[in-house]
């Protein structure tokens, strides 16, 4: 499938969507949603891909944040038409995959948004990281009001909110909300080099991690261990258990089938 507003690049078991727009920042208009939601079809149903990293194309942008024009001819219902952002971050953060969003110059908006839909957040050093939308008489819709306040908290996240005030890179990495700040030029090599650890550890036992952190989170603490209980007893019926042993104690590298 050819796209018009973003790039799909495969290589092996990690695929690199990038946003490509950089002449407007990497706006994320609705053709440039729906691109992504077809890039995630496919990559969903691509059993070779494992990790999926998500960029924007140049140096000044991750994604701005949503178009704005398009945004001016809303009506109330659009909030909850079908193929929304809002949808399509939720398919993003619950994916069987592991995302990785490396995160170059502004994410603003709706691009904020994108890269707090995924598992690992990454940043170069001249990122900006904000959620201005109330500056338009809207608030963030595709998460941001919940996604945010649960990594951050409740008061730093109304901070952001309410203020509409960027984070730089350093302010991101002490609260938490990117793991690691980069040079620019270093970042999709580190992002990979980070894929590249995810992909060396079990399939099924990667999906598992993300569904007991994800449902285990706003649970209380005995139903937090229930659900990681039983994720582990899964675990412990699969090939991939037998192989991830008998591979340490004979030291060599695992040879996981996913099974």
């Amino acid at each position: 499938m050819e796209f018009k507003n973003i790039l799909l690049i495969n290589e092996g078991n990690v695929a690199t969507v990038v946003i490509d727009r950089p002449e407007v920042r990497n706006a994320l208009n609705g053709e440039t949603v729906k691109e992504l939601s077809s890039a995630m079809d496919m990559l969903e149903k691509n059993e070779q891909v494992r990790v999926i990293i998500f960029t924007g194309s140049g140096e000044k942008a991750f994604a701005a944040g949503a178009d704005i024009n398009q945004l001016t001819k809303r009506k109330p219902m659009d909030a909850f038409v079908s193929g929304s952002m809002s949808e399509l971050y939720r398919r993003i953060e619950s994916s069987k995959k592991a995302t990785i969003a490396a995160i170059n110059g502004y994410a603003l908006g709706g691009g904020f948004e994108l890269a707090l839909s995924c598992d690992i957040r990454i940043a170069s050093e001249n990122v900006k990281l904000g959620l201005p939308e109330l500056n338009l008489a809207v608030i963030p819709g595709a998460g941001g009001t919940q996604r945010l306040s649960r990594i951050v908290g409740r008061g730093v996240a109304l901070d952001m909110i309410l203020t509409g005030e960027f984070l730089l890179a350093d302010e991101a990495k002490q609260l938490g909300l990117v793991s690691k700040v980069v040079n620019q030029e270093d970042l999709l090599e580190v992002a990979k080099e980070k894929a590249n650890r995810i992909i060396q550890k079990g399939p099924i036992a990667v999906q598992m991690a993300k569904l007991t952190v994800s449902k285990g989170y706003d649970v209380d603490m005995d139903t937090g261990l229930l659900i990681e209980s039983l994720a582990q007893a899964l675990l412990y019926g699969t090939e991939d258990k037998v192989e991830g042993t008998q591979a340490f104690l004979e030291k060599r590298t695992a040879a996981f089938a996913g099974k």
